[in-house]
């Protein structure tokens, strides 16, 4: 569309020029209409009024008339008569001709510019293409309180030296300089560029900006510069980030039931997004799991900090802290306030009622104070963190509890017996689940025998605790019954049964004896045989001395607490210098690896321990196979075997005879006498030899067989083909027997009574020899 056409006319009038423009505007050559009259061309077609007389030679606005197209139509135009010349033979008149819908254009782009540069609340800035200030309108110089004259041909981070671009996506450059030759060069306009910075105007508040740019071209493609438009969305921003402050505090506030890491996810959220500097201090009553004590005025309450997270930015300058008394009155008044002194935020973390600690909240200058909406974010911030506290608190307690339960359940201390050598690990589980079910023991049992037990009782906590004390408990009882391992477990089935049915199910505690397994083995020293059972549990490894390391083929029991279902044992014999390793399933199972390759593991490594010490082989096993708080507990038993010198056991078989009992006792203490023992030892022998002999024989059948074991005392066995058990009485002052095993009892440490395939043994346990005879000794015991 042609914009403007000119003519030129002489003083008569007459048309002496005609432009390209004017053809393309009327449609007449410059041939059809040179040295014709221009009324007779430019003439108004609905008035007939052609171009007005000269007058005076002046400039003349002739206004918007409809002038005939040369093929018959009207076309609107505004003319314009400007003076050249007055000479007789030259040009005199320039008539301008300009379509109306042009003309109207024209008047809306400088009405646009006009509203742009005045009235537009956008701000507008227009850069060079080396991203230097060019122009500015209206709204930019009010809200950044800066003139063009002081901008013009600067750079952005020379006006705004702490401004910074928010980039979401971290591919857009970092900074408008690189934005708006990034522009400049591609054409590819950007938007939605987030920018913040103080102003010149408010100085210690941020705004955010959302900007758009584009690039600006001449006709001929020529690019000028970059236009910038931008608006402030500080008040949308905050509220947005607000909320995902709290929607982050959600998922970040009391992942762990750990109270100080709780505190930590605090101090961590709000810094630098909200404070520059963020505290917690809690009542130290609370970091022990206790309730908070009750205070007056008189004797505050004792704050311990507990998390500390400040800005790098802000770590270089002062931040104030907030005052003892904004803080006491925090803690006294119970709800937030700021420090007046300071500026900082003080919150009281509270929870069900109960003051905790508090959260301190500081911002450095040249930052703005908090204002009632951010107090009543930090509010709604320390109360769910106040809630993860006391969680945390109330596990920190229980799990103290439960720690201290079962510390007191596992034996502290494990026996020495001869014949072995004994190391052992726990470790609980990480995390909140805390201690659990797992435990270990060492149980002497008669003939220099010991009874080496682990178990595991599903769940964590104080149940489980309590549960694995009362299994162990009756783990120990029965042990003391000389039961074989399978008898054992069958009985410790029967009793876990009963208690897994006890509980009703409206029943404030659950009981977790559901879901036990155990493994029970026996060592006999004198003859390496170790008999065993599980139920339910994994088979233990042996390692021989050469490092061989392999597990035990032990046929695999039910877990406990199913009922009537059999155990089987399995009797092996244990190499000399060999190792038994008895464990649960949490030192060789995880989320990560099946339980075979734990497996694999732990023998790899037992068999590189050699004849290294068992708390070494323990600690290497730990380190190789739970590198990291276990996620289950986990318990290790190692027990390297000796056979006890054939000097320390002596062993006699002696027919079913009466008169054998003479000879025992003469062998017996020929044996002692051996063995160094002094008179008063020979005679407490051998009047049990003599007791024990005269009842198998009296009783029992044959095969009798004696044996003497000296280990940390004296042991005398007695066996026989009978499997009536004797029991002790108290004879009545006239009857002439009965006084034989009462005697027994009272001469020996402790006596008892274990079954084998073929009969039974009698066994007691004599205690190095008192310096006087016991009181059943004397002469009126007779």
């Amino acid at each position: 569309m042609v914009n403007s056409a000119t003519v030129v006319l002489d003083d008569g009038m007459r048309l002496i020029g005609w432009s390209r423009e004017a053809e393309e505007l009327f449609g007449h050559r410059p041939l059809d209409v040179l040295g014709r009259s221009a009324d007779e061309i430019l003439a108004d077609t609905e008035t007939g009024v052609g171009l007005c007389s000269p007058g005076d030679g002046r400039a003349k606005d002739l206004g918007i008339r409809p002038v005939r197209h040369r093929d018959g139509r009207s076309v609107y135009v505004a003319l314009a008569l400007s003076p050249l010349s007055h000479g007789a033979a030259g040009a005199a008149w320039l008539v301008t001709a300009t379509d109306v819908e042009v003309l109207h254009q024209r008047s809306l782009d400088r009405a646009l510019l006009v509203g742009i540069y005045r009235e537009l609340p956008f701000y507008v800035v227009l850069y060079d293409t080396t991203a230097r200030v060019q122009w500015i309108n209206t709204a930019t110089e009010k809200q950044f309180g800066m003139p063009l004259r002081e901008v013009a041909g600067r750079l952005v981070k020379d006006i705004f030296p702490q401004g910074e671009v928010l980039s979401e996506d971290g591919r857009q450059p970092t900074d408008i300089e690189g934005i708006v030759e990034h522009v400049a060069r591609t054409g590819e306009p950007m938007i939605d560029v987030r920018f913040r910075s103080p102003t010149p105007l408010e100085p210690h508040r941020e705004h955010v900006w959302t900007c758009s740019y584009f690039r600006l071209q001449e006709e001929g493609q020529r690019t000028m510069g970059v236009c910038e438009v931008g608006l402030d969305i500080t008040d949308r921003y905050v509220a947005r980030q607000r909320l995902a402050l709290l929607s982050r505090a959600s998922g970040s506030i009391g992942r762990t039931l750990d109270i100080r890491r709780t505190a930590g996810d605090l101090a961590e959220l709000v810094v630098p997004e909200f404070a520059d500097t963020a505290t917690v201090d809690l009542l130290e009553p609370v970091l022990r799991g206790e309730d908070p004590p009750r205070w007056d005025s008189s004797a505050p309450p004792i704050l311990r900090r507990v998390a500390e997270h400040t800005h790098r930015a802000a770590a270089s300058g002062t931040v104030p802290a907030a005052s003892d008394a904004a803080r006491l009155h925090c803690l006294t008044a119970t709800e937030p306030l700021t420090d007046p002194a300071t500026g900082a935020l003080v919150a009281p973390l509270k929870a069900r009622g109960t003051v905790l600690g508090l959260a301190t909240f500081v911002r450095s200058e040249p930052h703005a104070p908090f204002d009632s909406e951010e107090i009543a974010l930090a509010e709604e911030l320390v109360s769910r963190t106040a809630v993860c506290v006391d969680n945390a608190r109330r596990y920190t307690r229980e799990h103290a509890t439960a720690l201290m339960l079962q510390r007191d359940l596992l034996p502290r201390t494990l026996p020495r017996p001869a014949g072995l050598e004994i190391a052992h690990r726990y470790l609980p589980a990480a995390g909140p689940v805390g201690v659990g079910g797992d435990w270990y023991d060492v149980i002497p049992l008669s003939g220099a025998r010991v009874g080496l037990v682990v178990g595991d009782v599903a769940g964590h906590g104080m149940g489980a605790a309590a549960t694995m004390g009362r299994v162990r408990t009756t783990v120990a009882a029965l042990a003391a019954l000389d039961l074989s391992p399978d008898e054992l477990l069958a009985r410790l089935d029967d009793q876990v049964a009963r208690t897994g049915t006890s509980e009703s199910a409206g029943d404030a505690y659950e009981d977790q004896a559901l879901g036990v397994t155990c493994l029970y083995a026996i060592y006999d020293p004198v003859s390496r045989h170790c008999v065993m059972a599980r139920a339910g549990h994994v088979p233990p490894v042996l390692v021989t001395a050469d490092g061989h390391a392999e597990v035990v083929d032990l046929p695999a029991g039910p877990p406990l607490g199913l009922g009537g279902l059999p155990f089987e044992s399995a009797d092996i014999e244990l190499p000399e210098d060999g190792m038994l390793a008895l464990f649960t399933d949490g030192l060789v199972e995880s989320r990560q690896e099946d339980i075979d390759v734990g497996i694999r593991t732990l023998c790899e490594r037992l068999s590189r321990s050699g004849n290294s010490p068992l708390e070494e082989t323990c600690d290497d096993v730990i380190h190789a196979l739970l590198p990291q708080s276990p996620e289950d507990d986990a318990a290790l038993l190692l027990a390297r075997v000796h056979a006890l010198a054939q000097n320390l056991v002596e062993t006699w078989d002696f027919p079913a005879d009466p008169g054998a009992v003479a000879r025992a006792r003469s062998l017996a203490c020929t044996r002692l006498a051996a063995w160094g023992a002094d008179e008063a030892a020979s005679f407490i022998v051998e009047l049990v030899v003599s007791e024990l002999v005269t009842n198998a024989i009296k009783y029992g059948g044959s095969p009798v067989r004696l044996r003497l074991i000296r280990e940390r005392g004296l042991i005398v066995e007695v066996s026989d083909g009978g499997h009536t058990s004797p029991h002790l009485r108290r004879a009545a002052t006239e009857d002439e027997g009965g006084r034989g095993l009462f005697l027994v009892a009272q001469l020996t440490r402790r006596w008892g009574t274990r079954y084998t395939p073929t009969g039974k043994t009698i066994w007691t346990e004599v205690s190095p020899p008192p310096t006087e005879l016991p009181s059943a000794l004397s002469a009126e015991a007779f």
